[in-house]
């Protein structure tokens, strides 16, 4: 199960290094959370929700969703979708959070989560699962909840609609919402799955969210309702005080059924309402929770310090809930105030850009809290060092945006990204995806919102922008940016010289420096058009069986096309440049880790990428760069009426790559600050040391340290990359809604002009796996109870041998299986023991099976024990057919599931023109898997899981080793 902090607000977002864009081109406005009536005075008091928000409000509801309401309360939301085909997705809200508990009670709600899956009227504790996966539901993908502060909600994605399969889903859904068991034994054994996951879960993030909300919310319960709860509660609540939280809130006019699916609408409603309509809950409702009164604040400021925290500032101001109905009115209102929100934040991101600056990145939103508190909040990553600037750079853009407004100019490029969004939404609405529509639907009742068509929402957005003008815009910012405040809350690794006091003062010494108004961008148009010749094509082929084209230019451009009809007005795009990791030096670790963002955020040779993003603005285009052991990739996504344009853009980074140094230096800056803080959790540790480990200490493959982070530069990077763009093989690939004439002349135009391509880069694939060497130790600087735990043995390559490759793949499964039996279910050591198959494609006898937990440091030893019993065990005695089709059933559906969508296309066509395996592959996927037999897996386990192939790491606390 999926636990969430619902850690929604800008506050508690750790900001992504280098990010792309300003702002989020939502679809829908922000959300506004609303409630029917005002809250009482004095304290804040949430509301029941009890009817649909289009009940009252003048926003019509989506026709397509059949809304209704049994005689019981329950409501339920109905949808056909038939993407992808076959498959339908369930979702079942309780309308209870962790706001709802007593203080005997903290962690409740979370925890009866675990136990809803954990013994019902119908299905004995235990059996659960298994059922689910024979069915082909995998247990996490498909099968999973989340506790949130105002809602739990179940989740399952179903692989087929067939009678049984639904029926035993609804049957299911309606035994946690109404027949769970809570057998005091059963709780009993959960307790230390769900210590565990608080043990997991324990990062300085969290425990800054934690002060965040203390330091903001002060005085309201939110603070006090962390989802996770109170570990002595978790340990020692006796059963009535979970019955008494499951009696009170799991009732039906509490509940909401979402079923999104490829099955015949009449007959859903019909399975739903026999399913639930005879459910009943006798005992009084629960009480809705005393949120708490929004406190007047004064100018403050906050520190939190501790090793491993994030570089983070916030400025934020607070108000009491603006809880309005959701109407077209209001919704108009904050659309315009998000526009505004987009000019600022658009702002923020140019100061990021500049030479020297004193953040990352940074933001600004406003957002309403669990009904609890409105804030806006300005959040900057800052440089190690530079809180201060980052400080001041925040405080004086929002003075500069309030005191001298936004320009005709920034509000028509604003306009002109959301029009584009909204329309390239409803040009694939017919092909949304079913697991997204359900998601959505459980979402708008969690908010109160009406779920409204992708049409609609477009005509309400034309009918808001038609005459707007930035007057009107800055109304409705200056409106939205009030409340008590500045609050200042820094996050630190270290202690801030001077404490709260020298915040104060830096905030103070910024308010005394007069802002003016914001410095007017030139205007530029799009250069790339053309890229000389076009090269003739030489070699076509058609691949009747999986629906391809196949073609080479002749300056050795190769192209794979295959047209879906997945998703209306989606196209996707990957240009392979041949080379990747394999052909780098192996004896120091090279620049390579800031190409990704060095090169996009470095723009054009004629235009920055700051410009770029202006001219581009109509057009739906993406650009990103990546490195894998075989190839360097410039991917997108795009429409079919701007293919041309993704490709010209592409193209051009091939052929005219600016490598801008700021770019680089905002990529070194995020390391810098991001380094320290990995080794703060047993995960992060094993990440900044595994992968050259598992690579035989090959520096190709590890992590830089901040020594060779800050002695790296861009020259030497655009060394490394400028030669792979300028003479390295290229294959593109291109999946979704095309035509194949159409993108072969859009190719032609662009990398068809393109100079001819030299040689493949020779690879050096010497690698080896570990197996046999002495265990590895590594430590981490989090929690004492914090340790984690992986062992694998070496394996082989997928190439030489595919069907042997996916053998490993369910005999990873099985072990997974018997890994979640013993120590999640068996010892309750453990939240989520993992369990993989990694042969490489690259790398000549090179692959591995893993497995791996966090658990206590002295419950290492004990997994590894266990691990080497399982072993023995598939080594001796072959599994039940029943185990198999378990392991088998949700690899075989989700590989049903990922066919039915561009990206497995864009995955996996890669190098068929030049690696025949390849093919062979695509077309035996499904088969190898559906043949494994019992046999296999043992001759497998027995070739492959003995002592000799082992290799163990351990991760522990400092303190302990």
């Amino acid at each position: 199960m999926r636990l969430t902090q619902a850690l929604a607000s800008a506050s508690f977002l750790v900001l992504a290094a280098c990010a792309g864009t300003p702002s989020a081109q939502t679809i829908q406005p922000p959300a506004q959370t609303v409630q029917s009536e005002a809250p009482a005075t004095g304290s804040t008091v949430r509301a029941s929700r009890t009817q649909w928000a289009q009940a009252n409000s003048d926003i019509p509801a989506d026709p397509a969703i059949r809304f209704g309401t049994l005689s019981n309360g329950m409501r339920y939301a109905i949808m056909h979708n038939a993407t992808p085909p076959g498959q339908a997705s369930l979702r079942l809200r309780v309308d209870a959070g962790s706001l709802m508990e007593a203080d005997d009670q903290r962690g409740l709600a979370h925890f009866m989560e675990h136990m809803a899956f954990n013994g019902t009227t119908n299905v004995p504790e235990g059996e659960l699962l298994p059922i689910l996966e024979r069915l082909g539901l995998a247990f996490g993908p498909d099968t999973n909840a989340f506790t949130s502060f105002d809602q739990t909600v179940y989740q399952l994605d179903l692989p087929q609609t067939d009678t049984e399969t639904v029926s035993t889903a609804l049957m299911i859904m309606r035994d946690m919402v109404g027949g769970a068991t809570l057998a005091a034994d059963a709780i009993d054994r959960e307790r230390g799955i769900v210590l565990s996951e608080e043990r997991t879960r324990a990062s300085p993030g969290l425990r800054l969210a934690q002060a965040n909300f203390d330091f903001l919310m002060r005085g309201q319960r939110a603070p006090q309702r962390f989802p996770i709860g109170d570990t002595d509660v978790l340990s020692n609540a006796p059963r009535d005080r979970f019955t008494a939280f499951y009696d009170a809130y799991y009732r039906p006019e509490r509940t909401t059924l979402v079923a999104v699916g490829d099955f015949d609408v009449e007959a859903m409603e019909a399975r739903i309402q026999g399913q639930f309509s005879d459910w009943s809950n006798a005992h009084p409702n629960g009480a809705e929770p005393d949120l708490g009164a929004v406190a007047p604040r004064t100018p403050e400021a906050f520190i939190f310090s501790e090793a491993g925290a994030p570089l983070m500032i916030e400025l934020a101001w607070v108000a009491p809930p603006e809880l309005t109905p959701d109407t077209i009115e209001n919704r108009r209102r904050e659309l315009i105030r998000s526009l505004g929100f987009a000019v600022l934040n658009r702002r923020l991101q140019r100061l990021g850009r500049q030479d020297n600056p004193a953040f990352v990145s940074a933001s600004a939103s406003r957002s309403t809290l669990f009904d609890s508190q409105d804030q806006v909040s300005l959040t900057a990553s800052y440089r190690p060092g530079e809180w201060q600037r980052a400080l001041a750079m925040l405080d004086q853009e929002r003075r500069r945006i309030l005191e001298h407004g936004i320009t005709v100019e920034e509000l028509t490029r604003e306009i002109t990204e959301y029009r584009t969004s909204y329309e390239s939404y409803v040009a694939g609405a017919s092909t949304r995806t079913t697991p997204a529509l359900a998601d959505g639907i459980a979402s708008s009742v969690n908010d109160q919102e009406v779920y409204s068509s992708p049409q609609t929402g477009l005509d309400r957005f034309n009918a808001a922008v038609d005459g707007l003008t930035p007057d009107r815009v800055m109304a409705e910012l200056r409106s939205g940016m009030a409340g008590d405040g500045p609050l200042v809350f820094v996050s630190s690794p270290t202690a801030i010289e001077g404490g709260t006091d020298a915040v104060m003062a830096a905030l103070a010494a910024s308010q005394g420096v007069a802002v003016e108004a914001a410095a007017q961008t030139e205007g530029h148009s799009w250069p790339y058009t053309g890229f000389g010749p076009s090269a003739p094509v030489v070699e076509q082929t058609q691949i009747e069986d999986i629906g391809v084209t196949s073609l080479r230019f002749a300056n050795g451009v190769r192209l794979i096309i295959k047209p879906t009809d997945f998703r209306d007005d989606e196209v996707l795009v990957a240009v392979n440049l041949d080379g990747g990791r394999l052909t780098l030096s192996n004896d120091r670790v090279l620049p390579v880790w800031g190409a990704s963002s060095a090169l996009i955020e470095g723009g054009l040779g004629q235009i920055s990428r700051e410009d770029m993003e202006a001219v581009l603005a109509s057009n739906v285009v993406s650009t990103q760069f990546g490195l894998s052991d075989d190839d360097w990739t410039l991917s997108g996504s795009t429409r079919p009426q701007d293919l041309t344009v993704q490709l010209q853009a592409l193209a051009a980074y091939v052929s005219d790559p600016a490598f801008r140094p700021q770019a680089f230096e905002r990529v070194r800056t995020a390391y810098q600050a991001a380094l320290p803080q990995v080794r703060s959790t047993p995960s992060g540790a094993f990440g900044l040391e595994a992968s050259e480990l598992m690579h035989g200490g090959d520096q190709r493959w590890a992590v830089p340290s901040l020594e060779e982070v800050g002695a790296a530069n861009i020259g030497d990077l655009e060394g490394i990359i400028r030669p792979v763009l300028d003479r390295a093989p290229i294959e593109i690939v291109v999946v979704g809604d095309v035509e194949v004439d159409t993108v072969i002349q859009a190719v032609a135009a662009t990398f068809g002009g393109l100079p001819q391509r030299a040689a493949p880069a020779v690879a050096n694939t010497a690698v080896r796996f570990p197996a046999g060497e002495p265990p590895v130790a590594l430590t981490h600087a989090g929690r004492a109870d914090q340790a984690l735990g992986f062992m694998a043995w070496s394996t082989t390559d997928a190439t030489s041998d595919v069907y042997r490759s996916r053998v490993l793949n369910v005999l990873a499964a099985v072990l997974r299986l018997r890994l979640v039996e013993e120590l999640r279910e068996g010892q309750a050591v453990t939240y989520s023991p993992s369990a993989g198959s990694s042969p490489s494609w690259d790398i000549p006898g090179y692959g591995y099976l893993s497995a791996a937990i966090e658990a206590p440091p002295e419950r290492l030893d004990g997994f590894f024990s266990d691990v080497e019993m399982i072993a023995a065990q598939l080594r001796d005695t072959p599994v039940s057919a029943d185990e198999l089709e378990r392991a088998r059933r949700p690899i075989v559906e989700s590989i049903q599931r990922g066919r039915a969508g561009n990206e497995y296309w864009l995955g996996n066509l890669s190098g068929i023109q030049t690696e025949p395996t390849r093919l062979s592959a695509i077309r035996s996927l499904v088969t190898d898997f559906e043949r494994v037999t019992p046999e296999d897996l043992q001759a497998a386990a027995r070739e492959y899981l003995t002592p000799q192939r082992v290799w163990r790491i351990r991760v522990v606390p400092e303190a302990t080793e």
